[in-house]
């Protein structure tokens, strides 16, 4: 083969091979696959079933956490599989189907949010601690006391109209009591840290209170608080 045959078999041959590599990426661009889907698992229990009777007592744990909680859980990770929400976190899927307005994903993920929340805001009697002296001061500025504070609390819940959750959040660096309806969560909200929360909704009480609402929050709110966890959170706070 002559110089310049040899000349134009390597620059046909360069050319061939790169073409071959930018239609090899073009097909891999349009081949490649979506995000893969994230699944939402359902955190355990901090504590025994039946450690928190006799306020809350196992029975009402079995149902709430092994049926509503369990059910939030699986209802989402059926909607997830090709929607625009499949590779999330839980919490960015709660913040962005909020701003969709996407109320079945909202409502599942928000659920199974609030829930674990609730959770780790209780403890077996006795057991959950005493603010620390950051927060302990914080709360008897704010409220009195930090008894006061669970009285308003347990107060903010019985005021809730139909199902919801109360909160005892930091917003703007100031400790506040507030509730929610529903699905409805604070994690949506920018500079606001929920330190504790109690669940109003029916099957977190129904099966030991009946209709009895403020007995359930107030023996919630004076003897199952995790002030420990609450001070915790308190000290991580973004500022």
């Amino acid at each position: 083969m002559d110089t310049i045959s040899r000349r134009n078999f390597i620059e046909t041959a360069t050319v061939a091979a790169a073409a071959s590599v930018v239609g090899a990426d073009a097909t891999k661009q349009e081949t490649a696959p979506k995000p893969a889907n994230r699944i939402i698992l359902l955190p355990k229990l901090p504590f025994a079933e039946n450690s928190l009777a006799p306020i809350i007592s196992a029975e009402t744990i079995g149902f709430h956490y092994g049926k509503h909680h369990t059910g939030y859980v699986a209802a989402l990770n059926a909607m997830l599989p090709g929607s625009k929400y499949a590779g999330m976190t839980l919490e960015e899927i709660i913040v962005a189907s909020k701003a969709d307005n996407a109320a079945p994903f909202f409502n599942n993920a928000a659920q199974i949010w609030n829930h674990t929340f609730y959770w780790d805001s209780l403890a077996p009697a006795g057991s959950g601690g005493k603010p620390s002296k950051a927060l302990g001061e914080v709360l008897s500025k704010t409220f009195g006391s930090v008894e006061n504070c669970a009285r308003l609390l347990a107060e903010s819940a019985n005021k809730r109209f139909g199902c919801g959750w109360a909160w005892l959040l930091v917003r703007d660096n100031k400790l506040v009591i507030e509730s929610t309806s529903n699905a409805d969560t604070p994690l949506t909200e920018k500079g606001v840290t929920p330190l504790l929360c109690v669940d109003v909704w029916e099957h977190a009480y129904y099966l030991d209170y009946q209709n009895r609402r403020a007995a359930y929050t107030q023996a919630v709110t004076e003897k199952l608080l995790n002030w420990g966890k609450a001070s915790f959170r308190y000290a991580k706070r973004s500022v």
